[in-house]
Order: structure tokens, then C-alpha cells, then sequence
């Protein structure tokens, strides 16, 4: 049985959902991978969730161990073998403590950058009302949902099962070098989004590509229960 480098809780995840013009996101294309699809529509997904309990080869580090994570990220494909596997791609990954963007960085090759973060989450009398809040050049940043408080299983064949199900990491290393990675979790139930709120300078934060997204609705907003996960060394492919 092959082991796992990390092990971790992704919990109360926030996800806003973009369709955009395939030609975007092609420059971020890994090599041996192709972009994936939901019906015809190529998204972009803006997530918010809380790492817990995070352990590195089965030990915690002191201060690093529960933090917020906010990324913007893509979905690819990969023929393995004959098999497609798929996965996810990130634009960039936000955290609040710098030693998890050098050790991200480090050991996956991924865009990790450190600013400051807030998080809260609370179930009231109108749900609950989960927020992830990320400070750049001076201003706040936020993704907000209020949802239900009970969950409900993912629909088959749905946009929240397609965003969902990737279990795979793809990185670009540079235009011939590519790294996966392979997460496990189990199949997440999710709680229907009844209201939210994006304020995000997505021009200042991933390039001016992304800047229509600022002022664009979302295709959809999830609000997913999260479970523990495992994430195993990377691979050249």
C-alpha cells in the first residue's frame, strides 16, 4: 500500500463557479494534459475552505496545523495508460502562513503566495453562513455563502458533482515538465447555497485576463461538507 505525504481535513468549502473562453486558460495548460469540460462550458472555480489538522509524514507542525486556503483553479485531463484521469489546475493558491507557501512551493511546484486571512463560520437561525476573507494591497477580498443547514448527496451527472469529483493534481512546471499528484477523499455531500457574496479584485490578484470575472455571476455557488483527505508525493509525467 503506497503512503500518503499529507494528511488533512478539507472542511465547509465555499466554491463559485466561472464560465470562461477556453483560449484563457490555455497559456496554464500542464503539458500531457488537455482542458476538461462540463457540457461544453470550460470553468474556472474560485474555492474557499479550512485545512484541519494537517499532519506532513504523520507529524504536525506547531502554528501550521489549522488555516484558511483560498485558490482560483482550473480543470484538465490525462490519459493514463488508456484511462483519463482528472484533475485540477491552479492559477494561485492563497494562505496565511508563509511556511506553507515555501514548503507548497518546495514540494509541488505550485503557486502559493501568503497574505493575511479571516474565516468564520456559524449556523444561525437563517442557516449557516460561512465567509473566507483574504487581505491584498491593502483591501479585503471575500467569498460568502448562506446555505442550508442540512446537507444532501451529490446528483449524478451534476455541475457540483463535476467540480467535485477530480482527484488528481496537475502542475505546469514549464512547457515540457509536467507534475501530478493524487488526492483521496471520499464523495462529498454538499448544502444547498441559498445566498452569497464575491468581492474579489480578480485582476489584481491573478492578471488582467481574469479581470472581467470581477463583475461576472457565477455559473454556480456550492457550499460542500468536505471530509479528511490525503494527498500523496508528486510525479513527473
Amino acid at each position: 500500500m503506497k503512503s500518503h505525504l499529507l494528511h488533512a481535513a478539507w472542511n465547509n468549502m465555499v466554491i463559485a463557479n466561472y464560465a470562461v473562453p477556453s483560449e484563457i486558460l490555455l497559456p496554464f495548460v500542464p503539458d500531457k494534459t488537455e482542458l476538461d469540460s462540463f457540457r461544453g462550458e470550460t470553468l474556472v472555480s474560485l474555492v474557499g475552505f479550512m485545512f484541519l489538522n494537517t499532519k506532513i509524514k504523520g507529524f504536525g507542525i506547531p502554528y501550521h496545523i489549522n488555516f484558511e486556503e483560498v485558490n482560483l483553479r482550473f480543470y484538465v485531463k490525462h490519459d493514463q495508460n488508456g484511462n483519463t484521469i482528472r484533475g485540477v489546475t491552479f492559477i494561485k493558491v492563497i494562505v496565511p502562513k508563509l511556511a506553507i507557501t515555501l514548503v507548497a512551493n518546495h514540494l509541488y511546484s505550485e503557486r502559493y503566495v501568503t497574505l493575511k486571512m479571516n474565516h468564520s463560520h456559524a449556523e444561525t437561525n437563517a442557516g449557516l453562513e460561512t465567509e473566507y476573507q483574504w487581505k491584498y494591497k491593502g483591501e479585503w477580498n471575500r467569498i460568502a455563502t448562506l446555505s442550508e443547514k442540512k446537507s444532501v448527496p451529490l446528483r449524478p451527472g451534476s455541475e457540483e458533482e463535476f467540480i467535485t469529483e477530480h482527484y488528481w493534481g496537475f502542475t505546469k512546471i514549464d512547457e515540457k515538465k509536467t507534475s501530478v499528484y493524487e488526492v483521496q477523499h471520499p464523495r462529498w455531500d454538499i448544502f444547498p447555497v441559498l445566498n452569497y457574496t464575491i468581492d474579489c479584485d480578480f485582476g489584481a490578484l491573478y492578471g488582467k485576463e481574469f479581470s472581467f470575472l470581477t463583475d461576472a455571476k457565477p455559473s454556480s455557488v456550492i457550499m460542500a461538507k468536505g471530509s479528511e483527505v490525503k494527498i500523496f508525493s508528486k510525479k513527473m509525467i
